[in-house]
């Protein structure tokens, strides 16, 4: 701490033998200062301040309808770019700035000057914009903030109509690249179908359902041949019943043999088969669907035609003559040769429909190798054709979207610009705070001057001491001299210490007075 303290008197003493360059350096560097700063031409700022209404009645209605941005982050992004090359440009023409440029290099330095001075202040919670501008001229200004409100609102819609009409083209052509696309699926589609027509169903079932329909219908139309078979073999045994009886019998004994074995072979087989097919519909079905309700009322409607026939026979039984035997069983041999032949044409019908149902299972059957195949490749030609239609219906319904969307824009704007505050010009300059410039360009020049005395101090070193003699040197001192000053020497040093502290003094003194007046101006302005 010794060493540190010897050296800082040590430096102290050999910068006091340069003090008086120093003043005077001191004393130029702050009449320089002062100069410049008096010198430096007022500023006045111009300001306006906007409202950004986002919030509109319009946008929660169309909710759903139009697309909604963002319109915070939009005005945010606006404001962030709105100092930009081209709005700068335009700036300069609206606010007459380039009047007075007479080459391209003048042009550029307005620009510059302007992205530099101009400033755009935001509170982003109340959306409350601010635009500034400072110039030498109140009026430039003034015209300039104007000129930057009017960029800031038309920009706002500019950019949104823009980027709608931007969507809507692009919508455009990606629709016509998927109506190609839907026209080309829908071709390949009609062209698999009309390919294969034959292996194609109406009720929309595959081959396996189809085959399996195809065998139940098969099995009914065989159930119901041999019913029909059985009812024909039973009408044969009983005409050859009748034939054989009618001739070891007599004609009474025949009549209440014909009353009593009166029998209907078509209508018995016909209710036996619409019983089957009852008992088939009642494991698939409900008792109150409509094919079991038709069934039952067939069935009904035969048993009461069969009583009925029956009567009819037993009547004309009881009303032929004793005597005649060979009437009576002709009668009944007629009618059970009538039976017997609408057997036999019921039993060719179910033949052929066998036979058929017969031909169509054979048919599913070998179709049924080849269908996975068919049907794997019209599943991808449906799912194809699925997507791109929903892609297609998707894209038009956007289309609509953004339409609508740029109609609400233009109807009630991407948000309300409010001029809360007009652009206005401060009737005092702002700037510069000479106040503030002249404390610093003081400190500067006392600055200056220490340094310039501690260079001059560096540059012709001067010892105070023998032992920093002897440390800077490395030789070994034999003795000091020391110096007896007389009272003239005396004299002349104490008056040369006044002279250098009036001149320090008179330095810091008339900084002093002199921002004591500019203080006093400025307090009489805003007065």
């Amino acid at each position: 701490m010794d060493l540190l303290l010897a050296q800082v008197f040590s430096i102290a003493k050999r910068m006091w033998k340069f003090r008086w360059p120093g003043l005077l350096v001191a004393w130029v560097v702050g009449a320089v200062g002062a100069a410049v700063v008096l010198a430096m031409p007022d500023r006045y700022e111009a300001s306006a301040r906007i409202y950004v209404d986002t919030q509109s009645i319009l946008k929660p209605l169309m909710s759903g309808l139009a697309v909604q941005p963002n319109v915070e982050q939009q005005v945010v992004m606006l404001s962030r770019t709105l100092i930009s090359r081209p709005n700068l440009e335009k700036l300069v023409r609206m606010a007459d700035l380039d009047l007075k440029n007479q080459s391209k290099a003048d042009q550029e330095a307005t620009i510059e000057r302007l992205s530099k001075t101009l400033s755009i202040q935001s509170t982003a919670r109340d959306n409350l914009y601010t635009l500034a501008y400072r110039d030498n001229d109140p009026e430039t200004a003034k015209r300039v903030v104007q000129a930057l409100v009017s960029i800031f609102v038309e920009s706002s819609l500019g950019a949104s109509r823009k980027d709608t009409a931007t969507a809507t083209t692009f919508i455009n052509e990606q629709i016509k690249g998927y109506e190609a696309k839907l026209e080309e699926a829908e071709g390949r589609l009609k062209e698999f179908r009309l390919r294969n027509i034959q292996m194609m169903s109406s009720d929309g079932k595959d081959s396996a359902s189809r085959l399996a329909e195809m065998s139940g219908q098969l099995d009914r139309a065989r159930l119901e041949l041999r019913e029909a078979l059985n009812a024909r073999d039973a009408a044969k045994l009983q005409l050859e019943g009748e034939r054989s009886r009618s001739a070891n019998t007599t004609t009474q004994s025949l009549l209440q043999e014909s009353s009593l074995s009166v029998a209907t072979p078509e209508i018995d087989a016909r209710i036996n088969a619409l019983r089957s097919n009852l008992d088939s519909l009642l494991q698939r079905f409900t008792d109150q669907h409509p094919d079991i309700i038709s069934t039952r009322k067939l069935i009904k409607d035969l048993e009461e035609q069969k009583r009925k026939e029956v009567a009819e026979l037993r009547k004309a039984a009881m009303a032929a003559p004793a005597g005649g035997g060979g009437a009576g069983g002709s009668l009944v041999q007629q009618e059970l040769s009538r039976m017997l032949a609408a057997a036999e044409v019921q039993v060719a019908g179910l033949r052929a429909r066998v036979d058929e149902y017969s031909a169509r299972y054979g048919q599913a059957l070998a179709a049924v190798k080849t269908a996975p195949q068919l049907e794997a490749e019209a599943a991808q030609l449906n799912r194809d054709y699925a997507i791109h239609k929903k892609n297609y219906e998707d894209l038009v319904a956007r289309r609509e979207s953004a339409t609508m969307s740029g109609e609400l824009d233009v109807a009630s704007g991407v948000a309300d610009f409010r001029l809360v505050d007009p652009p206005r010009a401060s009737p005092k300059p702002v700037a510069p705070n000479r106040l503030l410039l002249m404390a610093g360009t003081l400190l500067a020049a006392l600055g200056a001057g220490i340094f310039a005395a501690f260079a001059a101090s560096q540059l012709r070193p001067v010892f105070h001491d023998a032992g920093e003699l002897r440390l800077r040197t490395e030789l070994p001192v034999l003795g000091v001299v020391s110096r007896l000053m007389s009272d003239t020497e005396k004299r002349r040093e104490r008056v040369d210490l006044m002279r250098f502290a009036a001149g320090s003094g008179g330095l810091i003194a008339t900084y002093a007075l002199g921002l004591a007046v500019m203080a006093f101006m400025m307090s009489r302005q805003v007065g």
